[in-house]
Parts: structure tokens; C-alpha cells; sequence
């Protein structure tokens, strides 16, 4: 330390020690803990990258085994036999419907078509868990889920028809289902558009403080896009009551998972967003049903999101669009189809307590596709929506420059009148 210090009346800088009153105290590095805002950890002192295969794969949640035998009695929902007759009941409905749309799709009647096949267990025991006022975001084969909350036959058939009943007054392709009544948001062809989207509906319903849950359906495909980021993130920053529902149905599209993402699926995605997280048998309807009652129990009551990826399998093909022949095998697809399926799974439970027969499934199947049929037949006899509402339902009041391309469509219909049968459209 220097101080000034005057001699013989020269003043000099001189230096001088001064010691420590009280020595400092040994510091201990080990004891030391991080105070980044960013991460809760703690100081390592050897360099180690975090292997991706941390953990030896997350486990599958099953309650029935592929014989339909429950496996722990503890896991058993005890669902009353009129329940279980529903779930089956639905779950080939929506069988029949899809053969005969498809089909119809096939015969030139309807434009495109996609099918459930195999998903089938994912949709009824996910929707079967959920308060009829929670709010749904579809992709677009999650038909059984809006089947099961009531949405009749003749509209599924009216939507893909685009016929005057549709409720989207056939502005939207075929399987585009929605229903404000039911609490179903309409599909959006863009994927994973419905992510972020159902993080800040889950965020309005939390401000609402009404003992509501959101349910957000996507593909392992779609948890690929940027929306799924957002969607997850705020979700959890934002402690919004919100079940993600990954259907991990093997392909997206063409592309199967293991092109898909390297890491261990969907569910090992949540805690890295802080989100609460399970794996379960998508083919199961029992393990679905248990995982999403629980989800959307502690969704509601914690004010936090879940993620749900349910593993299953995609046996029909994307879309009519897609042939799947050229990237899988025919063999793959029939393991799947003929030794694990989830209504074949839900059948045997029901026939071990004699809850169901082999007559009982010749007259459903016979009752169901006659259903189908009828209300098939009349979408197909049904006239088409009213071209006006081209126009309408975007603005209150006809903007000038709307009423302009309406008079110009006018127009044109009436100057090529012979190739526009106005006939066929509701007046």
C-alpha cells in the first residue's frame, strides 16, 4: 500500500505492508453451486457430453395384453359393460365408414378420403377420458374422437360430399371435420398448425379459471415442424391446462421414424420443455383411456401441460393419395392388421366375459354397414351448397371488391350456363 509520508521536509511516497487484520478463509470450490438463471445443475469438473441414449428407452404403459387379458388388476378402469360395448361399438363404425369412403373415393363419388385404420383404440380412449366442454385440436385422423362425442353419420358423409348440409358449407376437402357444438375445431390442412394454437386456447381457458382442458392431436411427423416447438414451449412457460397427443403411428406419410428423428420418440421431447410425460400402447383403448383420464385430471387441477405419445400403427395407407406399397412391406402390414390390433384386442376382452359373441359381431357388422349405407346414400342424393356462399361468412358487410368478383362469377355461369348445372345446387 503507498502512502504519503514527509521527511526533513521532503514529503516522499513511501511503501508499506499492512497485514490483514483477519486472514482470509480457505475457500472450498466443491462446495460452489451455479447461479445461471437458465438451468438448475450442478458444477462438474470433467468434460462429458450428455449421451442422447441416457436412458435405456421409455417405457410402453399397457393395461391388456394383445389377447385382451389385463395384465395388473390395479390398472384395470373397471368400465361398466354398457361402456366397453360403446368403445367397440365406435370403434368399428368408424371401421365401416372408412371402407366405404374409401371406396368411395376409389369409385370417382368423392375427391379424397383418408382412413383410421389401426388408430382406432387412440381415438375412442383418449375421448372417452375428456369432459364433453374440453376443447379438441384435430390433425385429421382423429375422426373417431368427434364420432364418439356424438357427430351423426349423414354429417361425416355431408362434409365429404361438400353437400348443403355440410357445416362448412363445402368450402373444406373431404375428412376437414369440425363441429362448434361438440367442442371440435375444424382440421387445418397445414400441419401442426393446431399446436401453438391449442397452447393459447389451453391459456385462455386457464384465465377463464372453468374446469376446462384443451387436447392438442398430432403425428410424430408433425412433432417435426417448428409449430411443435412453440407449442410445447409455451405451453409449459405459460403452466396451460393442455394434453399434446402424439399419434406415433410409424410413418409420416412415407417417411418412417427412424428418418424421422434420431432420439428416443415423442414423450423423450417433454421434459425437456418441462413438461410431465408417457409412452403407452396405442393399440391398448384401456391404457389410452387410463393415461388421458389422468392427463386431463392433472392438467386441469395443477395448471400444467402433459405430453402423451401413444404408439400404434398406420395399416391403411396415408391417403388415397399415397400408396404405401412402395415403402413397406405387405407382410409388415399384415402382422399389425391380423395379430395386433386394437378392436381384434378389445374383442377378446369382451368375449372372455361373455359380454360379446360371434353372432353378437355378425349382427353388428350387418347393422353398422346398413347405417353406413343409408346415410351414405343420402349425402350422395343431397344437392350441392348454394354458390352463393362463395361470398359470404369472411366479412359483416359485402366488401365492393367481393361484390365485384361475385357479379363477374355470375356472369360467367350464366354465359357457359350449359357446363355449370345449377340444378344440382341448393337454391
Amino acid at each position: 500500500m503507498f502512502l504519503l509520508v514527509e521527511e526533513r521536509g521532503v514529503r516522499k511516497l513511501a511503501v508499506i505492508e499492512i497485514r490483514a487484520m483477519h486472514r482470509q478463509q480457505p475457500f472450498d470450490s466443491s462446495l460452489e453451486k451455479p447461479q445461471f438463471p437458465g438451468a438448475s445443475a450442478e458444477f462438474v469438473d470433467q468434460l462429458e457430453f450428455i449421451q442422447p441414449n441416457v436412458i435405456s428407452g421409455i417405457p410402453v404403459y399397457r393395461v391388456m395384453d394383445r389377447q385382451g387379458n389385463i395384465i395388473n388388476p390395479s390398472q384395470d378402469p373397471q368400465l361398466s359393460k354398457e361402456t366397453v360395448l360403446n368403445f367397440y361399438q365406435t370403434m368399428t363404425l368408424l371401421n365401416t365408414m372408412d371402407r366405404i369412403l374409401y371406396e368411395s373415393q376409389r369409385q370417382g363419388r368423392i375427391s379424397f378420403y383418408m382412413t383410421n385404420y389401426g388408430e382406432e383404440g387412440t381415438h375412442i380412449g383418449s375421448a372417452a377420458a375428456l369432459d364433453p366442454n374440453d376443447l379438441v385440436f384435430g390433425q385429421y385422423r382423429e375422426a373417431g374422437v368427434l364420432m364418439y362425442r356424438g357427430f351423426p353419420l349423414d354429417l361425416f358423409m355431408a362434409q365429404c360430399y361438400a353437400n348443403a348440409d355440410d357445416l362448412g358449407k363445402g368450402r373444406q376437402m373431404p375428412v376437414h371435420y369440425g363441429s362448434k357444438d361438440l367442442n371440435f375445431v375444424t382440421i387445418s390442412s397445414p400441419l401442426a398448425t393446431q399446436i401453438p394454437q391449442a397452447a393459447g386456447a389451453a391459456y385462455a381457458v386457464k384465465r377463464e379459471n372453468k374446469n376446462r382442458a384443451v387436447i392438442c392431436y398430432f403425428g410424430e411427423g408433425a412433432a417435426s415442424e417448428g409449430d411443435a416447438h412453440a407449442g410445447f414451449n409455451f405451453s409449459a412457460t405459460l403452466e396451460c391446462p393442455l394434453i399434446f397427443f402424439c399419434r406415433n403411428n410409424g410413418y409420416a406419410i412415407s417417411t418412417p421414424t427412424n428418418e424421422q428423428y434420431r432420439g428416443d420418440g415423442i414423450a423423450a421431447r417433454g421434459p425437456g420443455y418441462g413438461m410431465l410425460s408417457i409412452r403407452v400402447d396405442g393399440n391398448d383403448v384401456f391404457a389410452v383411456y387410463n393415461a388421458t383420464k389422468e392427463a386431463r385430471r392433472r392438467a386441469v387441477a395443477e395448471n400444467q401441460p402433459f405430453l402423451i405419445e401413444a404408439m400404434t400403427y398406420r395399416i391403411g395407407h396415408h391417403s388415397t393419395s399415397d400408396d404405401s406399397s412402395a415403402y413397406r412391406s405387405v407382410d409388415e402390414v399384415n402382422y399389425w392388421d391380423k395379430q395386433d390390433h386394437p378392436i381384434s384386442r378389445l374383442r377378446h376382452y369382451m368375449m372372455a366375459r361373455d359380454w360379446w359373441s360371434e353372432d353378437d359381431e355378425r349382427s353388428w357388422r350387418k347393422q353398422s354397414r346398413k347405417t353406413v349405407m343409408e346415410a351414405f346414400e343420402r349425402a350422395e342424393r343431397r344437392l350441392k351448397p348454394n354458390p352463393e356462399l362463395l361470398f359470404t361468412d369472411v366479412y359483416q358487410e359485402m366488401t365492393p371488391s367481393l361484390d365485384k368478383q361475385r357479379q363477374a362469377l355470375w356472369r360467367h355461369v350464366q354465359q357457359y350456363k350449359e357446363h355449370y348445372p345449377l340444378d344440382l345446387y341448393d337454391k
